[in-house]
């Protein structure tokens, strides 16, 4: 016989709201104004710029949300001491300054604004390639020193050339579409992730990289800097383009070598290039790319235009506003995604499964090895990956002191040794739209449930059918079926003036094994327990808080 009576070592991510205090919000780089008034419909928002990172570390413990532009590095070392923080809003696209494995380790939601700037971005480019073209910045250094160059400054048309971008996104789209409706340019596009249809909708044609390099006058880069785009564009990659080509970059530092494209434009190899974007931002004193004929330079302001930094600000500030009142944001970086339609369709079981996991946690003996989620019915047709994080969240929670919810769960899980598998079932079951927990460790223990009268329901535990409410604290009694059990525990909590709200009675056969869930309104210590246990000769007892 087996008596339980610990509370859970971490309940998961509280609800918006019930954190000690109001919310509060740290703004660490500048923002438009409209982004702050915004932020503080969800709390109190302090907007300090400029700190540095050990000044960040010490100051970031008191908050719960972070907003950064490109400025302020999110390292794991200031992820570690943000004992409280829930979600880093970037007003931007690039996240290339936060460390996002670690805020996933974290619990930390990450979120960005990828639509806001994208005119802006796509503009630069083009501005970029036609100041590229016709010598702009040169011809304008040279009237202002007095000269006067005609000749040497004879550019090129950009009509009926062609224009290659590596990467189709929401910002490569819109350049191909100004480069060809506009300019009437030929376009072309390497992006494995993209389909002919998109490509098509933009006037571009997808082309493998190779052709890419060696048919483009001009090549544009609209990738993210990732491991596998970090050098893409090397010297190497530089050789094979066609003579008299242009390269321009507006998207990461980094995706092009540095010291290669200057020594291409040096040496003749491309005819010249335009920068926007820098490995190492501010560039500092001797960089390859500065000062070399041919190279025209700019201190990363593809996104620097006042709409874009209005729009930025309200998305990102908006999305967190919404995270923070329980939402879901539209562009979360690290979250499972899910689209409006099915997360409408998955938020009824969502609380359910938190349930079920923290059921499962609180009646599982032994160590967990292993978590099987399984849907049937309506939840077959939907990607349920939010569901399993729900239950994972709930399940351990118990077992770790590491704060778990939906971002961080599969990462717990698998620090914890856990391993989880999710599948849909055809088997037989009692309801039409359910769930199914199996929590595999020393012993085997199933959860079912379901949704309906508008409220979660849990419907089997084990091989016992049941109505259970999952909501508020129960004795789950283990027993054998026969008379006086029920008597012996009711007589008892009545003697110790504790209030019985609800019994749900499960059994496998009249005179077999029983389940009993009592639920009481007040509580229930560790000597009691033992003396219901006694009493009634019970084969098992769990005090279990939902």
């Amino acid at each position: 016989m087996s008596i339980e009576t610990q509370a859970p070592l971490s309940e998961g991510t509280p609800a918006a709201g019930t954190q000690k205090g109001a919310l509060r919000i740290l703004v660490a780089d500048p923002i438009a104004p409209d982004g702050v008034e915004r932020l503080r419909q969800a709390g109190e928002v302090d907007v300090v710029t400029g700190l540095e990172p050990a000044a960040l570390i010490a100051r970031i413990a008191g908050y719960d949300a972070l907003v950064v532009r490109s400025e302020t590095k999110v390292t794991a070392e200031v992820l570690a001491a943000a004992a409280r923080l829930r979600v880093v809003g970037r007003a931007g696209v690039g996240v290339d300054n936060i460390d996002i494995e670690a805020a996933t380790r974290c619990g930390v939601l990450v979120l960005n604004a990828p639509t806001g700037n994208t005119i802006a971005a796509a503009e630069h480019a083009i501005a970029m390639m036609l100041a590229l073209a016709r010598n702009i910045p040169a011809a304008d250094a040279s009237l202002r020193a007095g000269r006067w160059e005609r000749s040497k400054l004879t550019g090129v048309e950009l009509r009926d050339r062609t224009l290659g971008l590596l990467g189709l996104g929401k910002i490569g789209f819109e350049v191909a579409r100004i480069a060809s409706e506009g300019l009437r340019m030929r376009v072309m596009a390497h992006d494995p992730l993209v389909t002919q249809e998109r490509a098509e909708q933009a006037g571009a044609a997808l082309v493998d990289l190779e052709t890419l390099l060696t048919e483009s006058d001009v090549l544009s880069v609209h990738v993210p800097l990732t491991e596998h785009t970090r050098g893409v564009i090397g010297a190497a990659e530089l050789r094979r383009m066609r003579p008299g080509a242009r390269l321009i970059n507006v998207a990461r530092g980094g995706i092009i070598d540095e010291a290669a494209l200057a020594d291409a434009v040096r040496n003749g190899v491309v005819a010249g290039a335009a920068v926007d974007v820098f490995t190492t931002e501010p560039v500092p004193d001797g960089h390859p790319l500065i000062g070399v004929d041919g190279i025209v330079v700019t201190p990363h302001l593809g996104a620097s235009t006042a709409e874009a930094q209005v729009n930025v600000a309200a998305d990102v500030a908006d999305q967190i506003v919404e995270y923070l009142r329980g939402g879901s944001p539209r562009s979360a970086v690290n979250a499972p995604a899910v689209n409006p339609e099915e997360l409408a369709r998955l938020r009824p079981y969502l609380e359910l499964a938190g349930k079920m996991g923290s059921l499962a946690a609180q009646l599982s003996s032994g160590g967990v090895q292993r978590v099987i989620c399984s849907y049937a019915g309506e939840l077959v047709d939907v990607d349920t990956t939010l569901v399993t994080a729900e239950v994972l969240r709930g399940l351990l929670g118990h077992f770790s002191d590491t704060r778990v919810n939906a971002i961080n769960a599969k990462t717990v899980a698998r620090s914890m040794g856990v391993d989880v598998d999710e599948h849909t079932t055809t088997r037989s079951v009692d309801h039409a739209n359910s769930m199914f927990v199996e929590v595999v460790g020393e012993h085997r223990l199933l959860v079912a449930g379901t949704h309906f009268d508008g409220a979660p329901r849990i419907t089997r535990i084990d091989d016992f059918r049941v109505d259970m409410q999952p909501s508020g604290t129960f004795l789950v009694v283990q027993h054998e079926d026969r008379p006086g059990v029920i008597a012996a525990v009711s007589t008892l909590l009545a003697t110790n003036d504790i209030n019985i709200a609800r019994i749900e009675l499960g059994r496998d056969r009249p005179r077999g094994s029983a389940v009993m869930l009592m639920e009481v309104d007040d509580p229930v210590d560790g000597a009691l327990l033992e003396r219901l246990a006694a009493v009634a000769n019970l084969e098992q007892l769990r005090l279990v808080r939902l």
